[in-house]
């Protein structure tokens, strides 16, 4: 997970207590169902279930502070994977159409990504298991929210690629996307920008997909492809429309001159694609086209 690194923490006195915190705090008193700390004339409560086995009175413990699910300020043991001030990848664990995505920020009460931070197609949205590159912010009540990465702040850790990626796989996650594509991060910290016409699918905000570096920029950014190489693709496009032939029986009543819409539809592939696939072919004198149709030739 990529996360800032953090500074040795001080713990100053703060003024006031505030959700985002993450503090040193003394027992000040216990109750049946757990503790109240106290920083100086300001109280918290620890719940039980929030701590980590039992503590006495005038312990010194470190907590972070957040709302509870009633609204209360609430201490918890359990230190978070992305604090207030850093960035990390954090797991997509619910989605709700009205609210946004819930994310898994290693505390009981889950991070929300409000709808506004999401993209406007639902399809674009992640789903469950996906990650998303995040730091945290609050909202007019004070309490945490999470919110995709800006541009400036991956550009505070991203690495540039040299030469040698070019055509190299790679995995990557998507951290943004907008109308001509995806901007992921792979695994080494790339940045890497893929077109639309470059996808076999429509990408979602936080998916991780295998994908090739198809050129590298003069400012060590790559452009990728999900697509194979050319060369690759040309091969098995041809051998997809000899396995759609041979299924039936060496002949099918689509040729160079059938419209490029249903070529899609049959053989998800472009026009382009499909020409170049059948030349291919008839150049290798696998197949030729008579009165409309594309026949296998029968090898003597």
């Amino acid at each position: 997970m990529y996360k800032q690194k953090k500074q040795v923490r001080t713990y100053k006195q703060p003024s006031q207590l505030d959700s985002g915190m993450t503090l040193l705090m003394t027992v000040s008193r216990k109750t049946d169902i757990g503790y109240f700390l106290q920083s100086g004339k300001d109280e918290v409560f620890l719940h039980k279930n929030e701590a980590h086995g039992p503590l006495d009175v005038d312990e010194e413990v470190e907590v972070f502070l957040y709302h509870d699910h009633e609204n209360r300020l609430a201490a918890t043991m359990d230190l978070p994977y992305v604090a207030m001030g850093e960035y990390g990848w954090l797991e997509v664990v619910d989605l709700s159409s009205r609210m946004g995505v819930f994310l898994d920020n290693g505390i009981n009460k889950h991070l929300l990504v409000f709808i506004d931070d999401l993209p406007k197609l639902r399809d674009e949205w992640p789903r469950p298991g996906d990650r998303l590159l995040v730091t945290l912010k609050k909202d007019k009540q004070g309490r945490l929210l999470a919110q995709p990465v800006t541009e400036q702040e991956v550009l505070q850790f991203s690495v540039q690629a040299d030469a040698g990626m070019k055509n190299k796989n790679v995995e990557a996650t998507v951290y943004k996307v907008i109308a001509a594509g995806a901007f992921l991060l792979t695994e080494d910290e790339h940045v890497m920008f893929i077109h639309r016409d470059e996808m076999t699918e429509r990408m979602r905000l936080g998916q991780t997909v295998r994908c090739r570096v198809s050129f590298v920029r003069e400012d060590g950014r790559l452009n990728g492809s999900m697509r194979e190489r050319k060369e690759v693709q040309y091969g098995e496009d041809a051998e997809k429309l000899l396995r759609y032939l041979n299924n039936r029986d060496g002949a099918m009543p689509y040729t160079d001159k059938t419209d490029a819409d249903v070529i899609q539809e049959k053989f998800q592939m472009s026009k382009f694609s499909f020409k170049r696939a059948l030349g291919k072919l008839m150049k290798e004198r696998r197949v030729e086209q008579v009165d409309g149709w594309t026949k296998v030739i029968k090898q003597e």
